[in-house]
This record gives C-alpha cells, sequence and structure tokens, in this order.
C-alpha cells in the first residue's frame, strides 16, 4: 500500500482489520461494516490500556499500599519538593490542574515526561526544565504518580519499605 505522508504505517494495521476491510468490499456493507468498527474499538481500546513499561514490568514496587522502594520514594520526595500539589492537590485527584490519577491512566512515560518538561501552552502547566531536582528525578516522579494512578499506591503519602 502507498504512503500517505502522515506517519500512518500500514504495517501496524492488524490483518483482521484489513481481512474485514475486504470482506466489506465484497459482501453485505452493513454486516461487515459493523464488524469492522467494532473490531476496530476492540483493537485500539487494548492498545490504549497496554502497560506502558516495557515487558509489562512496572516502575515501582508497593507494600501494603504506601510502602515502596527507593525511587519510587523519591520521586513522592520530588513531587512534594516541586509544589506540585499547588495544582494537582495533594492526593492528586486535581485543582486548577487535572487529576494525574486519571491523566496518567492514558499518558504514555513519554509524554508524561515532555508534559512536564515544557509544560503545556495555553494552560496553567509551566515547564520544569529549568528545575534541576524535577529533570534529575523525572523516572521516579514518573514511578511514584504512575502507582498513585494505577491504584497499588493507596495512600498520597508513602514511606519507605523495610
Amino acid at each position: 500500500m502507498t504512503n500517505r505522508g502522515d506517519g500512518f504505517r500500514w504495517e501496524a494495521v492488524p490483518v483482521f482489520l484489513v481481512s474485514i476491510y475486504r470482506c466489506h468490499m465484497k459482501h453485505s456493507k452493513t454486516l461487515c461494516s459493523a464488524l469492522l468498527f467494532a473490531s476496530a474499538v476492540t483493537a485500539f481500546g487494548q492498545a490504549a490500556s497496554a502497560p506502558s513499561s516495557s515487558a509489562g514490568e512496572k516502575p515501582y514496587t508497593v507494600v501494603d499500599g504506601n510502602k515502596v522502594d527507593p525511587n519510587t520514594l523519591q520521586g513522592f520526595k520530588t513531587w512534594r519538593a516541586a509544589a506540585c500539589d499547588r495544582c494537582h492537590g495533594a492526593n492528586q485527584e486535581g485543582l486548577v490542574g487535572p487529576s494525574l490519577i486519571n491523566s496518567l491512566k492514558t499518558l504514555s512515560k513519554d509524554e508524561f515526561v515532555q508534559t512536564v518538561s515544557k509544560g503545556r501552552p495555553n494552560t496553567q502547566m509551566v515547564a520544569f526544565s529549568g528545575n534541576a531536582e524535577v529533570m534529575k528525578n523525572m523516572d521516579q516522579l514518573y514511578a511514584y504518580l504512575k502507582g498513585r494512578s494505577d491504584g497499588a499506591i493507596t495512600k498520597s503519602r508513602v514511606e519507605a519499605m523495610q
């Protein structure tokens, strides 16, 4: 198939979607259209909910809902030092800024890093690229917030695992 010029990759389209499209072209357009729509919704829903870390590994370790590994604890300390709670709330559920518990369910790690580093135009989200502490601990901050978003960290205040 031809290159569309917009970054779309045909090879990334699942084979079953191509088969349903061909069915659509040959047979009952109504039935095949319904199958195509249902398959696309299912495929894209599964892709959107896929784990963001490689090999399905979580970037955090949590015991009893609030005892975390050293990296995740450093993420919590970075959260507090950068005063992110002023906009996102002490429990990351949002104030003037959005709920990070909800946002990190859909943001990839790369999108998170870009947002924190560069901010968001036309919003109150400022860039933290000039904050050496945040930039140095970006992975740790992500681990802490991802743990909160995934529900593994059940309290906003965490402590070190023993």
